[in-house]
């Protein structure tokens, strides 16, 4: 049994349905904290079960029978994501799983400005530690996260935001495919998808300024890239009810990027994949005419 937790969330669901595509329904199996929102897999032979990384027996049910386990990194901030990612792994091997995947990101560091990656670098150090055959999936920076920028920069014709560096922007549907494909496995799957793998990035690198210049280019009107100091700009997103964590958070994104934590492309995704992938310019175009 193939089991994913997450898979109604963006990542997770897209992991599903490619990996529908390769193996019959009735061999996989969904971990979700709401079985109401998986119905649809459900009556196409999935086996639902509620799973929650806050409660390991659940987990343990929604785990039962498992060869083949997914972890998709926890939706949360904080020191208990990784109590929560490490619950998941070691429920799987409990589970008697044989082979445990988890999504981590290229930029996995303890020592970066960006804290989700001290998440994915302590869970990819007990991920190793388990003492059996495991992946760590080293996403790139998912391109969807500009969504929460150019709706403004759209409307204003301003990218207003702290200085940044290069991005490793990857669609989501590319990595949900490398993901599907490493978990289904095989005697010819490629030896780059055991362990932890190279970064699995789009091919090409764009700063914030590049994205300004893609928009202006989709939009046939200028979109100006403008460079606000961290403190101004965390001032400005408070006053419009963004928390202070939050904001906090989110300057972590834009110093690692000027530190280069990001920039990185690598071909590993490509080749795993056989074809071309979204590349980031596309991809940030998709999302200012949407």
């Amino acid at each position: 049994m193939l089991v994913i937790t997450g898979a109604t969330g963006r990542l997770g669901s897209r992991i599903v349905e490619r990996v529908l595509d390769r193996v019959p329904a009735e061999t996989v199996a969904v971990s979700v904290r709401d079985p109401a929102q998986a119905v649809g897999l459900q009556a196409r032979g999935v086996r639902v079960r509620a799973g929650d990384f806050t409660d390991p027996g659940s987990l343990a049910h929604a785990f039962e029978g498992a060869t083949r386990v997914l972890v998709v990194s926890a939706a949360i901030r904080g020191d208990g994501a990784v109590a929560a990612n490490l619950a998941a792994l070691d429920t799987a091997r409990a589970a008697g799983a044989e082979h445990v995947l988890y999504t981590s990101h290229q930029a996995s560091s303890p020592t970066s400005q960006f804290a989700p990656q001290h998440t994915h670098a302590a869970t990819e150090d007990h991920l190793a530690g388990l003492g059996m055959p495991f992946t760590s999936l080293r996403n790139g920076f998912y391109v969807s996260t500009l969504e929460y920028y150019l709706g403004a920069a759209v409307a204003t014709g301003r990218l207003a935001l702290p200085a940044d560096g290069p991005f490793s922007w990857t669609h989501h549907d590319d990595l949900a495919e490398v993901a599907a494909i490493a978990l289904v496995g095989g005697p010819d799957t490629d030896p780059v998808l055991t362990g932890v793998t190279p970064p699995l990035t789009a091919p090409d690198l764009l700063d914030l300024g590049d994205v300004a210049a893609v928009a202006s280019e989709v939009l046939g009107r200028p979109v100006e890239r403008v460079v606000v100091d961290d403190d101004e700009w965390k001032q400005g997103a408070v006053a419009q009810g963004m928390p202070a964590p939050a904001a906090d958070f989110t300057l972590g994104m834009f110093r690692a990027a000027r530190e280069g934590e990001f920039a990185v492309a690598d071909p590993t995704l490509e080749r795993v994949l056989g074809r071309p992938v979204a590349s980031a310019r596309s991809a940030i175009a998709a999302l200012v005419q949407a």
